[in-house]
């Protein structure tokens, strides 16, 4: 079964930004779309962004539209995801996951299967 390990976290000061990466460890030809989600202590688990390459899409939840960036690299299938801007409340470990959501599910943790093990990201001065 194929893995996914996150890259890019780290300790960043407000209004910074940052590079998460999400690389597969095998072929994800199976699947349809790469999501990023986040978890804040205390908080449940929450859908960030996702790009889905059959079915089409780009999706990104309010909190982080309008600074946020997620892109495809077809050479090797790794899922980047840019947010700028950052925020104390962004604060949270961020996981990248696979799945076949279809558009209703796209945003949800039940349309993907596969899961990384999350990058932390504070955000603090």
């Amino acid at each position: 079964q194929v893995q996914l390990m996150e890259s890019g976290g780290g300790l960043v000061q407000p209004g910074g930004s940052l590079r998460l990466s999400c690389v597969p460890s095998g072929s994800i030809s199976s699947y349809n779309a790469i999501g990023w989600f986040r978890q804040a202590p205390g908080k449940e688990r929450e859908f960030v962004a996702a790009l889905r390459w059959r079915g089409g899409g780009i999706y990104y939840a309010d909190s982080v539209r309008g600074r946020s960036s997620i892109s495809r690299d077809s050479s090797n299938s790794a899922v980047t995801l840019q947010i700028g801007g950052l925020k104390p409340e962004d604060t949270a470990v961020y996981y990248c996951a696979a799945g076949r959501p279809i558009t209703s599910t796209v945003r949800t943790i039940g349309g993907y299967g596969v899961w990384g093990q999350g990058t932390q990201v504070t955000v603090s001065s």
